[in-house]
């Protein structure tokens, strides 16, 4: 059988949640310098405003929240506008908060679902309604070796992964007999703001950023309907479901898939953890801390 000539994808036009950074910045970075006409969107304006202009090469960054549908819907309407015809639109915006499961406030629990989970079937929901009257197009979610094995650590994430895995293969078989795609990219921890902190998974190493978006490029250009990242990472999240339940704890023991969220540095992740907490978490953070400087310096006073 003769082998299948990669697709090129020059002059694609391609939307990115999650622009502005780590996998997303490189990822459109690549596809860049493929020749594709890529659309960045990001909760940060004037940050993927600036990588865009980075970027070059007519790329536009533009404010996106991927838990509105407004926002999303003019994320990618303005696409179109621009630069033409979606082509593919690459759902990588999420977050990942870390901690024992019962201390994690309902109001992070809420926001992790929320744009990981809503804001991918958001996506995929309107990129969809642009897709299918033209019969063609590939949708493109990043999920995370998360979404394949239940990690300690990280009960919501991972939760949110699989569900993303299972959305996706969900819609691919609601789109059997079309020529619209959908992908998932499963990766192993890679050392972004979201992995700060992160141990690597046993034998694995950490990846980079670059590593994730030269497989997602890879798999564009190859219609994969399954980008593990690295390729070796696929018989392992494959086997580990398959095997008798004392044989799968091991496996994830001998890997290391018990410590790698888990054992993260809390220090390493303050920054990230500050960031993507929701409003009320931080301004009761920003409360308490104002509280204990004021008896510090009562206390300094006395």
């Amino acid at each position: 059988m003769a082998r299948k000539e990669p697709r090129s994808l020059k002059g694609k036009v391609v939307a990115i949640s999650g622009g502005a950074r780590g996998i997303g910045r490189s990822t459109a970075a690549m596809l860049v310098a493929e020749g594709a006409q890529v659309a960045i969107g990001d909760l940060d304006g004037p940050l993927v405003r600036r990588v865009a202009d980075q970027l070059g090469a007519g790329t536009i960054g533009l404010e996106l929240d991927v838990t509105r549908r407004q926002s999303f819907t003019a994320f990618l309407d303005e696409t179109e506008r621009l630069l033409g015809p979606l082509d593919v639109l690459i759902n990588n915006a999420g977050i990942m908060s870390l901690g024992p499961f019962e201390q994690e406030r309902d109001e992070m629990t809420a926001r992790l679902l929320e744009v990981n989970v809503g804001g991918t079937m958001l996506g995929c929901k309107l990129a969809m309604a642009r897709l299918l009257p033209r019969n063609s197009g590939q949708i493109v979610n990043v999920a995370s070796a998360a979404g394949k094995l239940g990690l300690p650590g990280g009960a919501t994430y991972s939760a949110s992964k699989h569900a993303v895995v299972g959305l996706s293969e969900a819609i691919r078989a609601e789109l059997a007999g079309t020529k619209v795609e959908v992908q998932i990219v499963i990766p192993a921890p890679a050392t972004t703001e979201l992995g700060s902190g992160l141990r690597p998974l046993r034998g694995i190493k950490m990846l980079q950023a670059a590593d994730v978006a030269q497989a997602i490029i890879d798999g564009l250009r190859a219609g994969t309907p399954d980008i593990y990242v690295p390729k070796r990472l696929e018989p392992l999240l494959r086997a580990s479901p398959l095997a008798p339940r004392p044989f799968g704890d091991l496996l994830r023991r001998v890997f290391g898939g018990d410590r790698v969220l888990a054992k993260a540095d809390p220090l390493a992740r303050a920054a990230y953890e500050a960031r993507i907490s929701p409003t009320d978490l931080v301004d009761a953070s920003a409360t308490v801390a104002s509280a204990a400087a004021s008896v510090a310096d009562a206390i300094r006073g006395s």
